[in-house]
């Protein structure tokens, strides 16, 4: 059942008391950005109003949890100075996606806010929006805790204690080791720390233990960040300069967004689709992204229907052929796409090196082939018995190991080939897939019992 707005609002006032409690704040903050997405669907100047009468430091995290739409409709609202305020209470990387967020609606607005802010954070936070949106310095957040490899952990500890209480340092669940000249030299979980003595120096830690020294330069691409979380089951990501300086951290939220996001991506690829215009409450928008596929979509639906017109006189002559040719080109079809979004996957995942093109192509070909074999002989019997024609098994048999052995090929070339052209292997390929089953599916058939049957 439907809550109504004065339900809802009940219910948001609930969560403000909780959090201003200190009862899970976390949860309070998306608990209470959920509640205004639903006061949103039913009235936007009610749902901007309950926005912005949220406390600042919770406006802050809540306006965090919010969809891009609704974040959009609040940042056209809210003043420059207001949107500072907020900003301010922020991560930098959260901060970061604001300032970006507000100049896709409006420069000088953005610009405006970046004034407001304190010159040191406006500092910060225009070097982070100068980063590209697939490169690892976007997601970056400068906020972390680190030592020196001369300080001993019981001095760490209290200087933790008191960035906790100024609110300079959140999240902090490892210590991140430097040299004096703030290059990184390894990480540390906190809960290390508690096996080590008040007066123990960092650097004899290092030396008996070791750390972890794994980092991404803020440069490196998002799925180079995904690769190195997936590889080494990092949650957190220490980021470093060409000099190997700390420079700060992508965190677990942002690793995990950009999982989805990566897996989102392949998923509207594979569709011709893209994010920005399907999540885009502009249904214009959204049409024209689709009607650009669907376009070339048709274009190579008359390719393969030329095809079929060139074997018109023997399609009439034997009708059968009209009945069988849709197996053909679908049996074709997924087996080209099992194909692709295997190579697709793999591509993304890192899984596949250059060099192993030709195993990764051979593997697919065979195993197209061996399905390609077992189901022609399946289709041959039932065509046979189906319509009384030995040698139509044979055709339909002969062309479907011949469209799958295709098929195989091409899913799994047609992804490597776009990577090595610097296209994303998911977008597009399912359409060139399609049109490449389709013209060798029919006219493997129907040039096969052209030459057979007439």
């Amino acid at each position: 059942m439907d809550r109504t707005i004065e339900e809802l609002s009940a219910e948001i006032e609930r969560r403000i008391r909780l959090y201003q409690e200190g009862l899970d704040e976390n949860a309070q903050a998306y608990e209470i950005s959920e509640l205004l997405e639903e006061v949103r669907q039913v009235s936007k100047a009610r749902y901007l109003e309950l926005l912005k009468a949220l406390p600042e430091d919770l406006k802050a995290e809540v306006l965090s949890e919010l969809s891009k739409n609704a974040q959009e409709e609040a940042l056209e609202a809210i003043d420059a100075k207001e949107l500072a305020e907020i900003i301010e209470e922020m991560d930098t990387d959260d901060a970061a996606d604001i300032v970006q967020q507000i100049e896709e609606i409006d420069e000088e607005k953005a610009e405006e806010v970046l004034e407001e802010i304190d010159e040191e954070e406006s500092k910060v936070l225009r070097e982070l929006i100068s980063y590209e949106e697939d490169e690892a310095g976007a997601y970056m957040q400068t906020e972390l805790f680190k030592a020196s490899e001369n300080e001993t952990v019981g001095e760490s500890i209290r200087r933790l204690k008191e960035l906790r209480k100024e609110g300079r340092v959140d999240n902090a669940y490892h210590v991140f080791i430097v040299d004096q000249h703030d290059r990184f030299l390894g990480m540390m979980p906190m809960e290390d720390l508690v096996l080590h003595g008040p007066n123990e120096i960092y650097r004899n830690v290092l030396d008996k233990e070791g750390a972890l020294t794994v980092t991404v330069h803020p440069k490196d691409s998002i799925d180079k960040v995904i690769e190195v979380a997936g590889n080494y089951n990092m949650n957190v990501i220490p980021v470093v300069d060409d000099f190997g300086i700390l420079l700060g951290r992508i965190t677990a939220d942002d690793i995990y967004d950009l999982m989805e996001k990566q897996a989102t991506d392949q998923i509207y690829g594979m569709a011709g689709l893209q994010e920005e215009s399907e999540e885009s409450e502009n249904i214009i928008e959204a049409g024209k992204s689709r009607a650009v596929w669907l376009g070339i979509n048709l274009i190579t639906a008359i390719a393969a229907s030329i095809v079929i017109g060139f074997f018109d006189s023997t399609i009439q002559s034997i009708v059968a052929l009209a009945v069988l040719m849709p197996i053909v080109a679908s049996m074709g079809g997924n087996a080209g796409t099992q194909s692709l979004t295997v190579t697709v996957r793999q591509l993304a995942l890192g899984d596949i090196d250059p060099t192993e093109a030709k195993r990764v192509i051979a593997k697919e070909v065979l195993l197209s082939l061996g399905n390609g074999l077992i189901y022609a002989v399946v289709m041959g019997v039932i065509a046979w018995v189906w319509f009384k024609m030995p040698m139509l098994g044979v055709v339909i048999g002969l062309s479907m190991v011949i469209n799958l052995l295709v098929a195989g090929f091409f899913g799994a070339t047609i992804p490597l080939v776009l990577r090595g052209l610097g296209i994303d292997p998911a977008v597009g390929s399912t359409v060139l897939l399609t049109t490449v089953t389709d013209v060798v599916g029919f006219f493997t058939f129907l040039g096969l019992a052209s030459v057979i049957l007439l």
